[in-house]
């Protein structure tokens, strides 16, 4: 990658982030993936590929630049933090390791020493136990490269949808009070300009979804279509982005309505990520907008319950980081479409 590969963070070392990281570099040749560094846990990495009958020679390296040299025959990774590979049992100290590696993965790509950012699952809950004290992973990345949270646009994208959420990690009660015209604008204008410097889509087509059943019907259930998405949609057509809505969002999923645009904005979390996973589980991907990195994650959890039985499937996984190596050839004017 021009000199510089990606990373990837550990993620859990108990959930399935290690294998599938294993996983994915034992496919490396099939889907064509770009070299990759892991930040730690050599051993568990080892041992995790070994649950998975996958012969997975391990390098630990010094430096990320170091992983191009043994990417092609090694799983680079870089030495020093690392543990036990206790699958399916989280731990206080599994969840420091998680950390350790998901800061050094960050500073590594905003220091320019990794080209992209590839984040492998956490579970939220044990990192706050650790000092984490952000609601994911996309507003740690955001605050370490000195960005506002809002300004990190969260999509999920996979063969058949692109989403994007936006309000996130909220109750659903909480929705419609964060809601605003300058917000959903903002966001827009974050997500068109990502699509076309990112995924080449310069006139990329948004459809916005409504926040109420059958879009609020006139005012019948509901006057935030009217108040608050329509007139953010009316503003943001006049600056010439191409923007449809608010579309009742039970019809804004069908094969015949995902023909008409790039990306559907969504306005709150499930209202983005069902279709998702129900179209794409086994290849979504988490994508982070607006940042000056790139930084991907594949769209699933930690699954704890089948860690370490070789159940996991590593699609997701190869698609964030394929999806991060194209997203990087893109921005240096490389990519072949």
């Amino acid at each position: 990658m021009e000199g510089a590969p990606l990373v990837v963070s550990l993620g859990d070392p108990a959930g399935v982030g290690p294998e599938l990281i294993a996983a994915a570099w034992a496919a490396r040749a099939e889907h064509d993936l770009p070299p990759f560094v892991v930040a730690g846990g050599a051993e568990i990495l080892s041992a995790a590929a070994r649950s998975r009958g996958l012969a997975v020679p391990v390098r630990e390296v010094i430096g990320a630049a170091e992983a191009l040299d043994h990417f092609d025959h090694a799983l680079p990774v870089l030495a020093g933090a690392d543990g036990d590979y206790t699958p399916g049992q989280p731990s206080h100290a599994g969840a420091q390791l998680a950390l350790a590696s998901l800061e050094e993965a960050a500073r590594l790509v905003v220091d320019g020493e990794a080209a992209a950012l590839v984040t492998a699952p956490i579970a939220k809950a044990r990192l706050a136990e650790v000092g984490f004290d952000h609601p994911g992973q996309t507003e740690f990345v955001a605050a370490a490269c000195g960005y506002d949270p809002g300004d990190a646009v969260m999509m999920l994208a996979g063969p058949h949808l692109r989403a994007v959420p936006l309000t996130v990690h909220l109750a659903l009660a909480e929705v419609p009070a964060r809601l605003t015209a300058e917000m959903i604008e903002r966001k827009a204008r974050i997500v068109a300009m990502a699509l076309a410097r990112d995924f080449g889509l310069p006139a990329a087509r948004l459809a916005v979804a409504g926040l109420n059943p059958h879009a609020g019907e006139e005012g019948r259930m509901g006057d935030e279509e009217a108040r608050i998405i329509a007139p953010a949609i009316a503003h943001l057509r006049a600056e010439g982005l191409d923007v449809t809505g608010p579309h009742p969002a039970d019809a804004l999923f069908t094969p015949r309505a995902r023909e008409t645009y790039d990306a559907a904005l969504c306005m709150y979390h499930d209202q983005a990520l069902i279709p998702l996973k129900a179209l794409d589980f086994d290849e979504g991907v988490n994508v982070t907008l607006g940042l000056p990195v790139i930084r991907t994650s594949p769209d699933h959890g930690t699954a704890f319950a089948i860690a370490g039985t070789g159940q996991a499937h590593p699609g997701a996984m190869i698609a964030a980081i394929r999806m991060a190596g194209d997203c990087v050839l893109r921005r240096l004017g490389l990519y072949d479409d």
